[in-house]
């Protein structure tokens, strides 16, 4: 579920809250269907805010580079076309592996 859908659906589960505690407020029934309604939409959109905190921190964590790493397998891709392997397939190879790393996310 995408954070897209996920936000149509909380924006749809807190009209239909709204909806159930105007509902019961004018059925005067306050102490059952108003709350029960307002606490499924407060917690859905606790929900949201916590679903989407920790996809923007997944987004950065993604961006940051480990400059070790990074140096790491530039030595050995050196080392590699040194030995006499072909640098443009090489490369090739690396930016397919990092394609693979990051479609299979964190």
């Amino acid at each position: 579920m995408t954070l897209r859908v996920l936000r149509w659906a909380v924006i749809a589960i807190c009209v239909v809250g709204i909806a159930g505690m105007i509902i019961g407020s004018i059925a005067d029934n306050n102490n059952g269907v108003v709350v029960t309604f307002g606490l499924i939409t407060a917690v859905s959109i606790i929900v949201l805010m916590a679903v989407a905190a920790t996809a923007r921190s997944a987004e950065n964590r993604r961006g940051e580079v480990d400059e070790s790493l990074a140096a790491e397998v530039e030595d050995r891709v050196q080392a590699v076309v040194a030995a006499g392997a072909d640098e443009a397939a090489i490369r090739d190879l690396v930016g397919r592996a990092v394609q693979l790393g990051r479609s299979r996310g964190p």
